[in-house]
Order: C-alpha cells, then sequence, then structure tokens
C-alpha cells in the first residue's frame, strides 16, 4: 500500500512539473539548437544530432526525452539555419509533449578574432494527457483502493480533456572567439497559456519564461606525446557553466570537460549549495561523469547522473546518450586557418 501511495504521490509531483520546467540535458553543449538557437550553423557544415535521456529509470514516475536536430551554415548570408524535434514523456507514459521548431540565427564578426550570433526560434507544441489506468481520490477509503469506478468528471466524458497545443517563439546570442564563449538564451517569450481540462473551466495554466546564461573557456595544454603522429591531437580543459531559471525553479550545472583527442572526459555538479531549499537541505541535485569519442565526422557521447538530492540512489540517476555526425562543408573549401578562426571553442559534448 505504501508502494501505491508513493507512485500517486510522484505522479501529482510529475504533473506539477510539466507546468513548471523544460525537459533538460545534462550534456548540453551535445544539444545545442536546444540550448540556444544562436547555436544554429556553429558547425559551418551541415550537422545532424541525436540526445537521448532517461532520468530517474528506477521508479515510475521518470522522465524520458528524446530530441533530433539538423542545421547548417549558409556562408554568403553569414546565416545559420535549423530544425529541432523534441519528444519527452513524464511518468508512466502519462504526460507527453511534443515539439518542432525552426531556427534562424545571424553572425556578425566584430573584428578578426571575436563573433557575435543572434538567433530565433519559432515552435509548435502539442501536449497530451493519458488518464487511462489512474486512480482518483474517490476511489479510496480508510481501508485502501476500492477498485470501484471514479466519478470524476474529467473521465466520465474523455472529451473533457483535450490535447494542448500552442505556438512558441525563444531567441537567444552568442559571443565567441577561439578561446572563449558566452551565451544567453530566453525561451517562452510570449508565455503561451493552457490547461487540460479547459472544458470544465479549469484554471488557466502559462508557460513560464526560461532563462539561460552559459559560458567558459578552452585552455590549451602542451602535448605530452608531441611527435609526428600525435601534432594534429586536441589537447585542452574547458572549464564551463550553464545557469538556468523557469519561474521559481534555478539550477547551475558547474564542471570542466577535458579533451585528448579523439577522447573526452567532463565531471560536473548541478545544484546551487549556497541556496537552501528549507531551513535543514541545500539544494544538491546530482554529480554528472561523462565520456565521449569524437573521430573524423562522428562523435559519441554518453554521461550518467548520480542523484544526490533527497531523493537517493533509489531513482536509478540518469543516463544520458548523444550522437552527432557533421558532414562536410557544402561550400567551396577555403583554407584551414580562415576556417579555424571562425570555430566555436564550447565543446561537442
Amino acid at each position: 500500500m505504501e508502494k501505491l501511495y508513493l507512485r500517486i504521490v510522484l505522479l501529482c509531483t510529475v504533473c506539477l512539473n510539466s507546468l513548471a520546467q523544460d525537459p533538460q540535458f545534462s550534456q548540453f553543449y551535445a544539444a545545442p539548437l536546444y540550448q540556444n538557437p544562436a547555436f544554429a550553423g556553429g558547425a559551418y557544415a551541415p550537422r545532424l544530432i541525436a540526445n537521448y535521456r532517461n532520468q530517474w529509470p528506477s521508479i515510475d514516475a521518470n522522465f524520458v526525452t528524446a530530441s533530433f536536430s539538423f542545421d547548417h551554415y549558409i556562408e554568403k548570408l553569414n546565416s545559420g539555419i535549423g530544425i529541432l524535434a523534441t519528444n519527452d514523456s513524464q511518468g508512466p507514459a502519462r504526460i507527453k509533449s511534443t515539439e518542432f521548431s525552426a531556427i534562424y540565427s545571424y553572425q556578425v564578426r566584430i573584428n578578426e578574432e571575436n563573433f557575435l550570433r543572434l538567433g530565433v526560434q519559432g515552435t509548435y507544441a502539442n501536449k497530451t494527457l493519458n488518464y487511462l489506468g489512474l486512480t482518483f481520490g474517490d476511489q479510496y477509503t480508510n481501508s485502501g483502493y476500492t477498485g470501484l469506478p471514479t466519478d470524476d468528471p474529467l473521465i466520465r466524458d474523455p472529451r473533457n480533456i483535450r490535447p494542448i497545443q500552442y505556438i512558441d517563439y525563444s531567441a537567444g546570442a552568442l559571443f565567441y572567439n577561439s578561446k572563449s564563449w558566452l551565451g544567453v538564451s530566453t525561451h517562452h517569450l510570449t508565455q503561451p497559456s493552457f490547461t487540460f481540462n479547459s472544458a470544465l473551466g479549469g484554471e488557466q495554466s502559462f508557460v513560464p519564461m526560461k532563462i539561460s546564461v552559459s559560458g567558459g573557456l578552452r585552455i590549451p595544454l602542451n602535448n605530452p606525446y608531441s611527435n609526428a603522429a600525435n601534432v594534429d591531437r586536441e589537447f585542452s580543459v574547458s572549464p564551463a557553466f550553464l545557469y538556468k531559471r523557469q519561474g521559481k525553479f534555478d539550477q547551475l550545472d558547474l564542471g570542466f570537460y577535458a579533451t585528448y583527442s579523439p577522447l573526452t572526459l567532463g565531471l560536473w555538479y548541478r545544484g546551487i549549495p549556497i541556496k537552501k531549499k528549507d531551513i535543514t537541505r541545500t539544494n544538491h541535485d546530482a554529480l554528472i561523469f561523462l565520456v565521449g569519442v569524437r573521430q573524423d565526422n562522428f562523435s559519441i557521447g554518453y554521461s550518467y547522473d548520480i542523484t544526490v538530492s533527497s531523493l537517493g540512489f533509489s531513482t536509478g540517476g540518469s543516463h544520458e546518450i548523444s550522437i552527432a555526425y557533421q558532414f562536410d562543408p557544402i561550400e567551396k573549401k577555403r583554407s584551414r586557418s580562415r576556417r579555424m578562426k571562425k570555430e566555436l571553442s564550447c565543446p561537442k559534448f
């Protein structure tokens, strides 16, 4: 019985979170278009990216998110274009969200080394609620679950729960050079409204605006194996951060990547330790470990989140996989030195 009540509480928590927070990726630089529309065209070549995240797989109230994107840089127009599709399932497939986005970015060269990119994004969103298999308050007594049908008006007429559809807008900016980057993005600019039970006059809900700030440094290191076979291998450390705020929720990801190509390792902390949720608990969320391999045009990364919040290890943590393929540039090839000066310095995982 305790397990049954736990599932009910967790599902309610999922429903509340669905109104308050967007899905997230630990490998946020491996999902650049999802993070900031200004990243569209950032590879200066056609690029395909797939991301998959399974958060808290050991409990019923888990989150499963998949994202697919394609982007390309149009050199003659100093512009990047991209498309993004995201699917998110919350709880035991009860709440599903599907989004399709079109993205445009424009690049401004400040000088030979520094660049500014501005991006905009339009999104079509569709959210559905599957109530089959749910239980309601009138199905319980002091003795537990009765098994009798519910009289809840939401269930008596399925038409009371309608899919939610809306158009959304986002924007972002990114400053970068060969050694550093700093970006800011704002999602849900119009804060679109929605409610699943609008037919019953339910209280109107809004998608709160999300503001994200990210940045970091790329620090080249001396290659310990600088013979002819290793002269082109990257050896660097990249400390970076991502802060985001949405409604009453805010979060900081802080860590670093260490790269000795083709291998990249990462270690991250998620939470805001100086901010307390209440008198006794600090705002810790997870420790994140990452390993990635990049070979020629192909890259793959895996990360695991160890839950350090009050939920504990029983959640099963979070598993995340990213896969990317970057095609050869379509435009006429320029000299290597000129292309490298424009390349984004932020990590690929």
